[in-house]
């Protein structure tokens, strides 16, 4: 049975937008994109859904989340200057949640995400079996990675054994939605030789990787100079650190990470030649912009990415460091700070090399404004790219899955909606979204998450963090 989607405008992405458009689906695929009277016309028997001033687009990537983190929106906000404290108090409340916690909290972000207009995810994850399941109930799209973490390197062969038996459990959760990925959390946190082993088990067994990498200037000050709170860190550890003295970038490509093609969470701390190893190597970027700035960790050469031909999507990173899994609003935000004129010192810095750096890579970026088209790309098939999904997802096209979503372009604050570009990603938002559709299957419609019980979930949610609350305060 074939059903036609229409409205006001359908944005292919891959080519240009649709004015009075139309998406024929059948099953899980898409089997026709054109003019509505067209569509109408070939697939006579077609059922109709009209949904007038609005705009159909392919669904929206998240190409880096953590869905389990969600019940710690808000729970960080007194330890944002201090990143290392930041994650030891993350990781002490991650820690003290049972494995149906972070279900829960998975379940929740799969809930916004779906309601954002989210068909696929790009998720990392310390129990990669809560944020499976949860993708899987709900009915979206995405790898998950599971993370692998010591930065001891007499522990390396233990850690990979377990991760071992994690990927081989993870294997008996995967769908024909939702596979199974590796991630090696960062260089900090994940000694030399366990980097190398990881790599290698990705390659033998065909899981994808994505790390975090260049995140932040503590991340440069450990691994240009050995000094800073995450050297401190491994010191009071009594773990021998031996400082490379190259960037990350370079680091990861010494080790032969680069050769997994990995994904590469945040990259603010990258210069050109880290840019040209990204693109030469084929490794992929999720740019998180509202994460990096709300951390204060800086400004992603965004532009810089798309300009070298660098196959970059947008990430909301966690709720505990974003507030919000909205990839329309990370796209206006993405938009609007990289047309920040860095050259003339709008974000400042006490290091030079720093300033050098941000100088040689932002000047000219704002003669060159990021278009909404720019943004709205990396929101779609750019993350799809990212992810490797881009065969499947990313794009409205004849023989693509049919993952779809619906935003309304007829709200008070999106008139009068000229281009549905601008409007999309200048003017709207999560909240505007219509209807979310994975493989042929409506997962949102209606205010409504249509397979689970989304009060249920969000009482569950709101024990869990009283409970973190009190560890908290104690």
């Amino acid at each position: 049975m074939t059903e036609i989607y229409s409205a006001r405008w359908v944005l292919p992405i891959s080519s240009p937008a649709i004015e009075n458009g139309a998406v024929a689906v059948a099953q899980d695929r898409i089997v026709a994109v054109g003019h509505a009277p067209k569509l109408k016309a070939r697939f006579a028997k077609a059922s109709v859904v009209d949904f007038g001033h609005a705009g159909i687009l392919p669904g929206l990537v998240n190409a880096h989340s953590h869905l389990e983190l969600t019940v710690m929106r808000g729970f960080l906000e007194r330890e944002e200057d201090d990143f290392l404290a930041w994650l030891r108090k993350l990781t002490v409340a991650r820690m003290a949640m049972t494995s149906e916690d972070l279900y829960v909290s998975a379940m929740c972000g799969a809930i916004e995400a779906a309601r954002a207009g989210v068909t696929c995810v790009g998720d990392a994850s310390a129990t990669a079996s809560a944020a499976m399941k949860a993708l899987n109930e709900i009915g979206l799209r995405g790898i998950v990675y599971q993370e692998s973490f010591g930065p001891d390197p007499a522990a390396a062969k233990e850690n990979v054994r377990k991760l071992q038996a994690q990927l081989d459990e993870l294997r008996g959760s995967e769908s024909a939605l939702v596979r199974a990925g590796v991630s090696p959390h960062a260089v900090y946190t994940v000694s030399a030789p366990q980097l190398e082993m990881i790599s290698r088990l990705a390659q033998d067994e065909s899981f994808p990787l994505m790390m975090h990498a260049a995140e932040s200037r503590a991340e440069e000050l450990f691994m240009l100079e050995g000094t800073g709170p995450f050297a401190e860190g491994l010191t009071g550890r009594s773990i021998d650190w031996q400082t490379p003295r190259i960037s990350t970038i370079q680091y990861l490509a010494r080790l032969g990470v680069l050769e997994t093609k990995p994904l590469l969470a945040h990259c603010i701390t990258v210069d050109e030649p880290d840019i040209h190893t990204i693109k030469s190597s084929d490794a992929r970027v999720a740019h998180c912009p509202k994460s990096n700035a709300k951390l204060g960790h800086g400004l992603a050469p965004f532009v810089r990415f798309i300009k070298a031909g660098v196959k970059v999507g947008l990430g909301s990173d966690s709720v505990a460091s974003n507030n919000t899994c909205d990839l329309l609003e990370e796209a206006r935000f993405a938009t609007l700070i990289a047309r920040i004129n860095c050259h003339h010192g709008q974000i400042a810095t006490n290091d030079m090399n720093s300033r050098a750096r941000l100088d040689t890579l932002q000047s000219g970026e704002a003669a060159a404004l990021l278009s909404a088209r720019d943004a709205l790309f990396a929101a779609t098939l750019g993350g799809a790219r990212a992810l490797g999904l881009d065969d499947r997802v990313g794009a409205l096209a004849e023989g693509k899955q049919a993952d779809l979503v619906v935003v309304a372009l007829d709200k008070a604050h999106q008139q009068p909606a000229q281009d549905p570009s601008d409007a999309l990603v200048l003017s709207s938002s999560g909240q505007d979204v219509l209807m979310t559709m994975v493989g042929g299957q409506e997962v949102y419609r209606n205010d409504l998450v249509s397979r689970v019980d989304e009060a249920g979930y969000a009482t569950r949610l709101r024990e869990i963090r009283a409970r973190l609350d009190s560890i908290g305060s104690e």
